[in-house]
């Protein structure tokens, strides 16, 4: 049975919608390796409508030569959440895509079920909050960037409560905080 291991970027203030606020901070190889570690026990990809339509474009086009993290990004299946598209439009949009259709607890849990090794998610906040709620993350790993941005979506928006503990955490040299949370300890 797979488990699903999420990655955001999110500011100080839990923010997390447009990744430009990274940018000034760059991406360490201490980072690389952390986010490499998570991608390489995953065997398949979950994705949010929005994040697929902003990463298929970013990523389908690139190499290894381009960007070591490309073939994962390209060669592993993808599945996206969405109530509008169509298993046909995900596979022409971005090779090894399927369409999941609308969010339900039950298809991640059966996608879960039939899945050896972790499902990776990036981004999909609209999604990986679902997830939450329905206790269905087994790993959430937020890289904070030390900046309050004050205004965008926020990850923890409308969540309710949701326990977690922590599982781990790493401080890198640009001042980004890589925290590693696990469902709370029955």
């Amino acid at each position: 049975m797979g488990k699903i291991h999420v990655h955001e970027f999110v500011s100080l203030d839990g923010r997390f919608e447009d990744p430009a606020f990274t940018a000034p901070y760059g991406f360490t190889d201490a980072m690389g390796a952390t986010l490499g570690e998570i991608m390489s026990s995953s065997t398949a990809i979950l994705l949010g409508h929005n994040t697929f339509d902003m990463f298929a474009p970013a990523w389908s086009t690139r190499t290894a030569d381009d960007d070591p993290g490309a073939p994962f990004f390209n060669d592993t299946p993808k599945y996206v959440v969405s109530s509008t598209l169509t298993d046909a439009e995900a596979k022409e949009t971005w090779r090894n895509s399927s369409a999941l259709g609308p969010y339900s607890a039950q298809n991640v849990a059966d996608l879960k079920e039939r899945t050896d090794g972790s499902i990776y998610i990036s981004g999909s906040g609209q999604l990986v909050r679902a997830l939450l709620a329905d206790g269905l993350v087994d790993e959430l790993h937020l890289l904070v960037y030390p900046v309050v941005l004050g205004t965008g979506a926020r990850l923890f928006d409308d969540l309710g409560d949701t326990r977690l503990r922590v599982v781990g955490h790493d401080v890198f040299d640009n001042g980004v905080v890589h925290l590693s949370y696990g469902p709370e300890a029955q």
